[in-house]
């Protein structure tokens, strides 16, 4: 965004929520709604999930998001209020975020393509554990990985699935990903592995037909897979708002001192 343009014009978005739609209602009389054509900001309104869900829709259209809690966590979002929206909104830090793409064939040859702001997840889909191999740059790494699955997480998806499966929360800035196991049973102490942001990572499913995995970016899943390929996509990026003194970078900083 560019900060010598000083914002006057928003558009509101919201989640099913009905407290959601009441505040959109409300701050849509209240602050004008352009359009989102027209508007300099999209102003989200929901949840962490529905902040997904709306940079992903609308990442076509190049202009900001500002989120507010109309949800749950809204780890992702800002402070819910009335009051001086725009202020608040020409005050606001800005978050760049780049993708995550994945490329995933299944059993049938046909490839999938997603991008995942948070994460990619390999996921196993019946009662036996998954056998993966790990690829790193077109080296081997892991010749087998009997697991629930894995992830490969972004900084801003760190705090979220990857901090649950015990991975580690990265700084914004750190350039690094995360790759993260999900209930590893062989080998049993691997943890996981933090790899540059360029690295390019293949993970192969192994017993495919006997131990189907699903592949997962985001909201989008593709079943029954056999290899998935995914890079960082520096070519694709969204910029986030967040209130002065509460950037993105601060949030996932304090999380790790969170009791």
């Amino acid at each position: 965004m560019n900060r010598s343009a000083f914002v006057t014009r928003v558009t509101f978005v919201a989640s099913t929520r009905p407290e959601a739609q009441e505040s959109r209602e409300r701050l849509a009389a209240r602050y004008g709604d352009a359009g989102v054509d027209d508007a300099q900001v999209i102003v989200a309104l929901g949840g962490d999930g529905f902040m997904l869900e709306t940079v992903h829709a609308l990442m076509g259209q190049g202009k900001p998001i500002y989120g507010m809690n109309r949800g749950s966590v809204g780890f992702l979002m800002n402070e819910f209020a009335d009051d001086d929206l725009l202020g608040r909104i020409n005050a606001a830090e800005q978050a760049v975020i780049h993708p995550l793409r994945m490329n995933a064939v299944d059993v049938g040859g046909q490839s999938h393509e997603a991008i995942a702001f948070n994460e990619v997840s390999l996921l196993r889909t019946t009662r036996q554990a998954a056998k993966l191999r790990i690829s790193i740059d077109g080296k081997v790494r892991m010749p087998e990985l009997i697991c629930d699955g894995a992830l490969l997480s972004t900084p801003m998806g760190s705090t979220a699935y990857n901090l649950s499966a015990h991975g580690p929360i990265i700084p914004m800035d750190s350039q690094i990903l995360a790759l993260t196991p999900i209930s590893a049973f062989r080998p049993r102490r691997w943890r996981g592995a933090l790899l540059s942001h360029q690295a390019r990572i293949r993970l192969e499913v192994l017993e495919g037909a006997k131990r189907p995995v699903s592949a997962v970016a985001d909201n989008f899943e593709a079943p029954n897979v056999l290899e998935v390929y995914i890079a960082e996509d520096r070519n694709v990026q969204v910029c986030m708002l967040f209130d002065a003194g509460r950037s993105l970078g601060e949030r996932v900083l304090a999380e790790q001192f969170s009791v």
